[in-house]
């Protein structure tokens, strides 16, 4: 599926919800909002998005605490999840998600290396129950392959999440 078509059913679950979104990206770099708003009418269901790149935004723009992301970096589950907290949290929003990794093609490590992303969604039903996922993947290609692999996987994740 392409990404067109995975924020089209995106869009229709939401809508068929009342729901709003919102999204926090690092490596990215607000792909996941550019693709988020080619669809028209995505004012309806789009609330907003951070684009937080370096540790500070982060913390600023989400809340997510220095300490967490010194103790696991800024690409790590812990961080990712956290993102994803404080994007739903600060946009008000039934649910969120979030992206931080290495797209490279420098920056990686024998832990972390080039290709490693780590997602984060929350989402929070209308009795009030929240549920937060996060997951690491590990993708091929160059910078921007693994960037567009990175988004696309996030929202269409973030579809399944939402039909059940």
């Amino acid at each position: 599926m392409n990404t067109v078509d995975i924020v089209s059913t995106l869009a229709e679950i939401l809508k068929s919800k009342n729901w709003k979104m919102a999204a926090a990206e690092s490596c990215t770099g607000g792909l996941v909002c550019a693709s988020l708003t080619e669809i028209a009418g995505s004012s309806d269901w789009f609330e907003r998005g951070y684009i937080t790149y370096s540790n500070e935004a982060k913390s600023e723009c989400l809340d997510v605490s220095s300490q967490l992301i010194e103790a696991f970096g800024a690409v790590s589950e812990e961080v990712a999840k956290a993102m994803a907290e404080g994007a739903q949290v600060k946009a008000g929003v039934n649910a969120a998600l979030s992206i931080t990794g290495i797209a490279g093609p420098s920056g990686g490590s024998q832990t972390k290396p080039v290709g490693m992303v780590c997602f984060g969604w929350a989402i929070r039903s209308n009795s009030g129950d929240n549920r937060i996922i996060t997951k690491t993947m590990h993708f091929d290609g160059d910078r921007q392959l693994v960037r567009q692999q990175a988004c696309d996987y996030a929202l269409s994740e973030l579809a399944k999440l939402l039909e059940n």
